[in-house]
């Protein structure tokens, strides 16, 4: 059976498991104050071009949102988000159990702009409502949707403009960074967003998440945050190592290159086919919709999330990552082919 249900069934990459095994019996400072985590930092720094951002890495997703939001924000205030945003759609309501409420706003991609969050900011001008401070926002989104910088930029400008911060979730960031639609370098997230997370679970890495401040107003007593959100990680080296790994030279690009390249295969082959796009992904998420009789026969051979479903078809999601094999890409080609000349 082929996966791809997820971009983090399989471990890391060789390179992470490599350096990870090299240094087991080495004895470190916990943490994260040892010289792997210390070299992981200045290397992203050096990509980012800044200087003075600070940098911590935790486990996971759900665990680095949450430390993240409820660091930043008052007790009053909330955080404003595309319906389909993973703090809403994928985080079993983290959010909200930290105290925080998340605005939502009805998106056609995923996307939000200036003009969805000025009509969302007409309805809380007063002490009866909470009050928004933040916005979130994926890239890539939950849909496989990218923004271009011009997207940001007027976002971002916003946002400072009206008091609100620009928290960014990059979770699937290296599919960002290396999408044939993409035209934001590393580099100019500093002039982009408040706060950034780099992914490394779903980027090569056995788990990990990167947060960047470039607000540095927003990052005093960060650490003392994220222990007492439970996200100190004693053996923090084991994240150093890997964001080292991912970043000292560019595996990050090359994994995000590799995902992408497998995914467009897959795309190229749909749209030969004449199967419809849910909505025009550029990354390593493929949102298609396939009638329910070619999912019978292909669910023999793989496995993939339904998305949506009636009595005809259904929106599926096909997701690559590093360690998606192209043999394993041309064999579902093959097979997929097989069942629409049927």
């Amino acid at each position: 059976m082929i996966s791809f249900k997820n971009d983090y069934s399989e471990g890391a990459h060789p390179k992470i498991i490599e350096a990870l095994v090299k240094t087991n019996c080495e004895q470190t400072d916990g943490y994260g104050e040892d010289n792997y985590t210390l070299e992981a930092y200045k290397n992203i720094r050096n990509k980012l071009k800044c200087d003075n951002c600070y940098i911590r890495f935790l486990v996971g997703g759900t665990q680095t949102n949450l430390t993240v939001i409820s660091h930043i924000l008052r007790p009053y205030q909330a955080v404003i988000s595309a319906e389909t945003g993973h703090i809403n759609s994928h985080e079993t309501g983290s959010i909200e159990a930290t105290g925080h409420k998340v605005i939502l706003i009805k998106t056609e991609d995923g996307k939000l702009d200036p003009k969805l969050i000025e009509n969302l900011l007409s309805f809380h001008k007063d002490a009866h409502n909470v009050e928004p401070k933040m916005v979130y926002i994926s890239n890539p989104n939950e849909l496989g949707v990218l923004y271009k910088k011009e997207e940001l930029s007027l976002l971002y400008r916003y946002c400072k403009k009206n008091g609100l911060y620009l928290f960014i979730d990059g979770a699937r960031l290296a599919s960002a960074l290396t999408s044939e639609y993409n035209d934001i370098l590393f580099e100019d997230y500093k002039n982009l967003c408040d706060v950034l997370y780099v992914g490394g679970t779903k980027c090569g890495a056995y788990f990990g998440e990167g947060i960047i401040f470039f607000n540095e107003n927003l990052s005093k007593g960060f650490q003392y945050s994220i222990k007492q959100r439970g996200a100190l990680f004693a053996k923090g080296r084991l994240l150093g190592i890997q964001f080292n790994e991912l970043f000292k030279d560019n595996l990050y690009w090359e994994i995000g290159r590799h995902s992408n390249l497998m995914a467009q295969k897959l795309k190229d082959n749909f749209i030969k086919n004449g199967i419809r796009l849910y909505k025009d992904s550029y990354s390593n998420q493929l949102f298609v919709i396939i009638s329910n009789d070619i999912l019978k026969e292909l669910e023999k051979g793989y496995k993939y999330e339904i998305q949506e479903k009636n009595e005809k078809e259904s929106v599926v999601r096909l997701v690559t990552s590093w360690a998606t094999k192209e043999e394993n890409i041309n064999l579902f080609i093959k097979d997929f082919n097989k069942i629409c000349n049927k």
